[in-house]
Formats: C-alpha cells, sequence, structure tokens
C-alpha cells in the first residue's frame, strides 16, 4: 500500500481534498495507533534515506481525539488514512472524507469488529466504495487469516480504477466467513496453517488455581519467566483488581482496559513497549493484533468465554522465530465447553499441560481433569462433517455446532433484538400508535397486558 501511494505521488502530488489511496480500518483504538506508527515509520526512512522520495502523508481517525484536526488533515490531502469503524463513518457521513480515489482497503482482525457489532459501519464504508466507484467496479478482494503472525505488505493495483480488499485474522468463524461470502466478490482465501489453531512456539501450560487462590498464585507465575509479561482478565473490575494488587508487591505494572482515558491508555502500552514497566494487564481489547517485543510470557488470569479469544491471547508471545510461555487459570467456574475446546486445541497442538493442586503429572501427560471430560458428540467431533472439524461456527474443535455456546448467545441476542412488545400490537386504537384510542376495551386490554408482565 505504501508503495502505491508513492508511486501515485511520484507520478502526481496530492493536492487538497485528494486521497486516501489506501484505507486500514482496524476493531481498536490502539490497534489503529499501532499500524499508524509503523506507516509512520517506513514513510519517514524512505524519505530520509532517499531524497528524491517526498514525505507521504497518513492521518489517524480514531476516537478519543479532536474530530476537527482529524477532518482538517485529511482536507490538506493524504496517501493513507488508519481508521476505526465508528470514527471512519462519522467522517464519512460528515462529508469530510470521499473514498473516490481509494483502491486498497484493509479490515485488520476482520473477525473482532464483527464481534464487536460493527459490521454495519463496515458495509456502510463498502457503500461508499460503491457511491465513489460505480457498481460496475471490478473488485479482486483477498480473504488472509494468519495464525504465526502478521503481515503488512499490499500488493499495488495492476489495473487502473481497481480496488483490493485484504482482511486479516488469526481466526475464521463462521460470522466473518459469511460477511466475506457478502461483501466480497470471488474472494481468495489464504491459511497459513489451520485458522484457529494455536501457535506451535507457545508452550502452554494450564494451572488448576480455586477463585480464592488466584492473586496469591499470580505473583508465583510471574516468577517463571523474566518479563516482559502479559495479564489477560475478562473484565475491567478484574484488571483494576489485579493492577492494585501487584502495586502493592512492587511490580512495575500497568493496565489497560477500554474504562481509561486514550491518553492513558497510549501511555501505559508506550511505557510497556519502552521496557519502563514490566507487566501490562489487559482485557481482550490487548488480545488481537497488539504487537509487543519480545514477549516471554502471557498469563490468562481468567480463561476466556470463547476459544477464539484464547488463540489470540496465547499469539502475543512465541512470535518471530520466539518460543513462550502462556499459563491459563481455570477452576470449577468455567464452563465445560470451553474447557473441552482447551483439551483439543493442546492436543492438536501436541503441547503439554501442567497438574497444580495435589500431583504432579509428568510433561508427556494430559492432566486428569482434562482427560475425564467427555463431549455430548462422544469425541466424534474430532471427524470431519463436511471438511469441517468440531464446530463450523466459532471453530473450537471439543463440541460441534448443535453445542456452540457462542451461537447460542446470538440467537438470543436476536431474538431480543427482534422480540415485539406484546402490548404495542394489542393498542390497536386511534389513528396511529399513540393517538386517541376508539374504544375503552383497548385501553384495558393494554393495561392487563402490562400487569401481567
Amino acid at each position: 500500500m505504501i508503495m502505491s501511494a508513492l508511486e501515485q505521488e511520484l507520478r502526481a502530488k496530492v493536492q487538497p481534498t485528494e486521497g486516501p489511496f489506501g484505507l486500514i480500518i482496524a476493531p481498536s483504538r490502539e490497534l489503529a495507533h499501532q499500524t499508524y506508527e509503523v506507516i509512520e515509520f517506513y514513510t519517514d526512512h524512505l524519505a530520509e534515506y532517499h531524497r528524491e522520495f517526498p514525505k507521504l502523508r497518513s492521518v489517524l481517525t480514531i476516537g478519543g481525539l479532536s474530530t476537527g484536526t482529524q477532518a482538517m488533515a485529511i482536507k490538506k490531502g493524504c496517501h493513507m488514512v488508519v481508521a476505526t469503524p465508528g470514527r471512519l463513518n462519522d467522517l464519512l457521513n460528515k462529508k469530510k472524507m470521499s473514498l473516490a480515489q481509494c483502491q486498497v482497503l484493509v479490515l485488520d482482525e476482520a473477525d473482532r469488529m464483527i464481534d464487536l457489532g460493527f459490521e454495519e459501519e463496515i458495509r456502510n464504508t463498502l457503500d461508499h466504495y460503491r457511491g465513489a466507484l460505480g457498481l460496475s467496479l471490478l473488485w479482486h478482494p483477498v480473504f488472509f487469516t494468519h495464525s504465526l503472525g502478521r503481515a503488512f505488505l499490499l500488493a499495488p493495483l495492476t489495473v487502473r480504477g481497481q480496488r483490493q480488499t485484504l482482511l486479516f485474522s488469526a481466526t475464521m468463524p463462521k460470522k466473518i466467513q459469511d460477511f466475506a461470502k457478502t461483501a466480497l466478490v470471488d474472494a481468495v482465501v489464504i491459511n497459513v496453517g489451520r485458522a484457529g489453531a494455536a501457535n506451535l512456539d507457545v508452550i502452554q501450560e494450564v494451572e488448576y488455581v480455586k477463585q480464592e487462590a488466584k492473586l496469591v498464585y499470580l505473583l508465583k507465575c510471574l516468577q517463571k519467566t523474566p518479563p516482559p509479561v502479559l495479564i489477560f482478565c475478562e473484565n475491567k473490575s478484574d484488571v483494576d483488581d489485579v493492577h492494585e494488587y501487584l502495586l502493592l508487591k512492587a511490580v512495575e505494572v500497568v493496565a489497560i482496559h477500554g474504562g481509561l482515558d486514550q491518553e492513558e491508555r497510549h501511555e501505559a502500552i508506550r511505557s510497556f513497549k519502552e521496557g519502563s514497566k514490566d507487566v501490562l494487564i489487559g482485557t481482550d481489547v490487548a488480545s488481537k493484533g497488539l504487537d509487543f517485543p519480545a514477549i516471554q510470557h502471557v498469563i490468562n488470569f481468567d480463561m476466556p468465554k470463547e476459544i477464539e479469544n484464547y488463540v489470540h491471547r496465547i499469539g502475543r508471545t512465541g512470535r518471530c522465530g520466539r518460543t513462550g510461555v502462556a499459563t491459563t487459570f481455570v477452576n470449577k467456574n468455567q464452563d465445560e465447553t470451553i474447557l473441552l475446546d482447551l483439551k483439543a486445541l493442546l492436543l492438536e497442538a501436541g503441547q503439554h499441560v501442567a497438574w497444580h493442586p495435589k500431583r504432579v503429572v509428568k510433561s508427556w501427560e494430559v492432566p486428569p481433569f482434562l482427560m475425564q471430560l467427555d463431549s455430548a458428540a462422544g469425541g466424534r467431533e474430532e471427524e470431519e462433517i463436511g471438511g469441517v472439524k468440531g464446530c463450523a461456527y466459532c471453530g473450537g474443535l471439543g463440541h460441534r455446532i448443535s453445542d456452540c455456546p457462542k451461537l447460542e448467545t446470538t440467537r438470543q441476542k436476536t431474538t431480543s433484538a427482534t422480540k415485539v412488545p406484546s402490548y404495542a400490537v394489542l393498542g390497536g386504537g386511534g389513528e396511529e400508535w399513540g393517538g386517541k384510542p376508539s374504544k375503552r376495551s383497548d385501553w384495558w386490554m393494554i393495561c392487563v397486558v402490562i400487569a401481567a408482565r
């Protein structure tokens, strides 16, 4: 994408209100900011070491920063934009940004954006492309799932007026597959390994720890490896509790979650990357896409509710050919389905689990508490049905789609969103709802329904 923008600049300098030629959309502000820093690094070095090359202009458009400042930077003319879905749609709907010249579209962590409910914003962005370039535009999209790391080498277009769409993700659940089928034309799927598989360079260890003993045992786990260490919690309150506890124990630690100000989140990530802090605690906002140098150890203080989030979390270590350690705390509070998925993932990776409570299991053994779990399919979930192992919806290997908790949660949300209140249906009086009823009986029926609720 950078080389394509450089070619455009050398042919004709970007004028005010022109651009962008490339657009990258990320699900979180932190990931967008990281991508923006990488682009700035490359463009700065291009201009510094090759004096015949101009400095390419990129703009970061995310929430938490001034909309006016971002709009002014785009109005001056830019080559590339890195954005989060919400702020991007705000600028597009207010006509402060145009995609008429944009030829490269990258959806990074596409599955995360769909899970967070940004599907409508993504489709709205695609509609702006159609409006700018015409419905007869020939697309050549590429769907890229990457389980071993992240790549941002984007091939420039060879056909004039053609847009290329690339989607990057380490997992490929059913929902993102359906989105790709409806949003893209003749998509090319590139898998590096099995989509959703764990990184083989990560040693996975699972510890059975009672809920009340987690904080104390966490200190012991921090001694397994030297820093830097990442700790993941399921919710903001747990992040705050662990952060406070480690500060009292004189650990150099910072925290990040959605409840903090944008400046606090940027400062936490900056200090952790620079090495002034040894430990970073966060929710899943830090699990997808963020690249930290040489993470030695990832600790799952809470086992995530979906196995794909587990894969993303442990993928923060064991990068660039290095090995890493991932320790996960589990206990009776975990749903059996996620433990079955974890068991299948460990067996697939050929890695070992540590057993904490009363006996030490040899390194080649699988712990009894996981081996004793039996799925409803009686072990047949490992068989391929239609070329798919395990669950076709979430990608978990320990259950079938009929027992998928994620699918059930999605169904419940869809049902609650489409459910029509019965008292609105029974109203019936007047010219329209809210008008004066024509009969007393209508009001009586409404009161009965409301009272029954």
